[in-house]
């Protein structure tokens, strides 16, 4: 088995849009879907949400406010999956509920130092 990071993009703007009774099915999607990975003993960390604000460390010492308002999709969150090989790590990544809102998935294999 191989480590996966499972990176979740999103529109901040579509989050904040939602009705708390949006957010609450929306939650439970996403505790479902981490839920039968983890029944399938593949769920390593489950992650984490991440703030929509943040800073940018740039060389020559430069550091800015980021991500940046005018980029559409931010990276929102994280999980950590084991998988045998890329396509079992795209086929459980198929079932992510940011899917639904118009969010992406990034799929990458953990290469260990």
């Amino acid at each position: 088995m191989k480590d996966f990071l499972l990176i979740f993009r999103t529109d901040y703007n579509v989050i904040q849009q939602r009705s708390e009774a949006q957010a609450q099915a929306n939650m439970k999607q996403w505790m479902d879907w981490l839920g039968d990975i983890s029944s399938k003993n593949k769920l390593i960390d489950r992650g984490n949400r991440l703030d929509n604000s943040g800073r940018m460390v740039k060389p020559n010492d430069v550091v800015t406010n980021g991500p940046y308002s005018d980029i559409k999709e931010s990276i929102g969150g994280y999980s950590l999956i084991k998988a045998d090989n890329y396509e079992d790590a795209v086929a459980m990544a198929k079932g992510c509920p940011v899917l639904t809102t118009g969010g992406n998935v990034e799929v990458r294999e953990i290469v260990t130092m």
